[in-house]
């Protein structure tokens, strides 16, 4: 369709046009332009689009030829000049997503190992790389001798030869400790309950960082291995050291426990500085025949992102009865695993407050040997207990499990755990 440019008229075709222009637009009288007179002989002719008066038809013709083909090469320029814009932005949007979905990708890797680093599955090392390489920074620090370095290697490739913690990381007699002062101090205190005796293990150059699950394990297994009603699946057994327990996890997954979880995990744990919580924990002491369970505090249970439910928990698990009793409470329980996001803890004991609060008393992997020895001194300081001590106020992560020890396995009921971990599941409050 061609459009008239003096009165907006469509027609099909440029004859059509041509006639359109010269019967519609030619005023039926002009002036001449040579003799100024409206009757003049002469035949005059003006071109309907640009006003140019001719003396001859053929030549008038030939003028609005001329304005046609010139109209028809600008439109056509135009729809050229229209299908190269949308042509150049389609390669820009593209150029575009090509940018972004690269940066994309890139950011996807950048956090992938980012978490890979986090969780120890970098392929840097485990125990004993980190190990020799933190005692060569002191080293060349001034802070360790080479003498001194020597024997910390050869004790520690002992060590991992035999598989047991050597340890020199390990601080017992606390819970005897806490139990004398409090029979004696803590006066704000109506009663506290202990856990079974537990040796505190911390965080060495080997593991720091990432060893606090291991740690917490060995925790565990210190107040298992004096317990006799374990002596039966644990026969034989001393506190292994962190490559140990990296294998120990393996040989569990190798009989089939939690699948799911040995395969987030590569099934492989030696020789990285892979991680572990509270279903690697219960996935090996299941595997040993100890009888426990996971509870999942999923979610607040109280103000400002508290749990007293968890609280409520720990004390009825130490606790046969509330009223009535000494003030201090040594039970043969063992203590709690802790797991939170980033970090775990062992429970040890909880004090019930004479203002009827709770506080949780808690070993923590990353507090060192040093610290932790000043609760075994005779006149310790109530000021030393702060270490320990947690309020409902002081746990306000958004999500806690807990591990705790109910006993001992028969053959069959390992059987069925091992059956029952194919799809892993835990007890959730609330």
């Amino acid at each position: 369709m061609l459009s008239c440019d003096i009165c907006g008229e469509t027609v099909t075709s440029e004859p059509d046009m041509k006639t359109h222009l010269l019967i519609v637009h030619m005023e039926n009288e002009v002036i001449c332009p040579f003799c100024k007179l409206s009757d003049c002989d002469q035949p005059l002719y003006d071109c309907p689009m640009c006003g140019l008066i001719c003396t001859n038809y053929r030549i008038l013709q030939e003028h609005v030829d001329l304005h046609l083909e010139e109209s028809n090469f600008g439109q056509g320029m135009d729809r050229i000049q229209c299908s190269r814009d949308l042509e150049l932005a389609h390669q820009l949007q593209q150029e575009e997503d090509r940018k972004r979905r690269s940066e994309e990708s890139r950011q996807e890797m950048e956090e992938f190992q980012k978490l890979r680093r986090q969780y120890g599955l970098d392929n840097s090392g485990g125990y004993k790389q980190q190990q020799l390489r933190n005692m060569e920074i002191e080293v060349n620090r001034g802070r360790m001798h080479p003498s001194e370095f020597h024997r910390r290697k050869a004790d520690m490739m002992e060590s991992l030869a035999i598989g047991i913690d050597d340890g020199k990381t390990k601080t017992s007699g606390i819970i005897e400790a806490l139990c004398r002062y409090y029979q004696n101090a803590a006066t704000d205190v109506k009663r506290v309950w202990f856990s079974a005796v537990v040796d505190h293990f911390h965080s060495s150059f080997g593991d720091k960082g990432w060893g606090c699950g291991y740690r917490n394990f060995q925790m565990l297994l210190s107040s298992l291995l004096q317990n006799d009603v374990y002596d039966d699946c644990l026969k034989g057994m001393s506190v292994p050291c962190i490559p140990k327990i990296q294998s120990m996890i393996e040989d569990a997954w190798k009989e089939g426990f939690d699948p799911q979880g040995a395969s987030q995990l590569n099934n492989r744990l030696q020789g990285t500085k892979a991680w572990i919580g509270a279903c690697e924990v219960y996935t090996l002491l299941t595997s040993l025949r100890v009888k426990c369970h996971i509870v999942d505090f999923h979610k607040a249970t109280g103000p400002l992102g508290t749990h007293p439910r968890l609280f409520e928990w720990i004390l009825n698990y130490y606790s046969s009865e509330r009223e009535g009793g000494p003030k201090v409470v040594c039970t043969s329980k063992p203590p709690i695993y802790l797991q939170h996001q980033g970090h775990s803890r062992t429970v040890v004991g909880i004090e019930e407050r004479k203002n009827r609060t709770l506080c949780l008393l808690i070993f923590d992997p990353g507090c060192p040997s040093r610290e932790m020895q000043k609760l075994l001194k005779q006149d310790m300081e109530a000021s030393s207990l702060k270490q320990l001590r947690k309020f409902v106020g002081n746990l306000k992560h958004k999500q806690y499990q807990i591990v705790a020890v109910e006993g001992v396995l028969s053959s069959e009921e390992k059987v069925a755990r091992r059956q029952a971990s194919q799809v892993f599941t835990a007890e959730k409050i609330p």
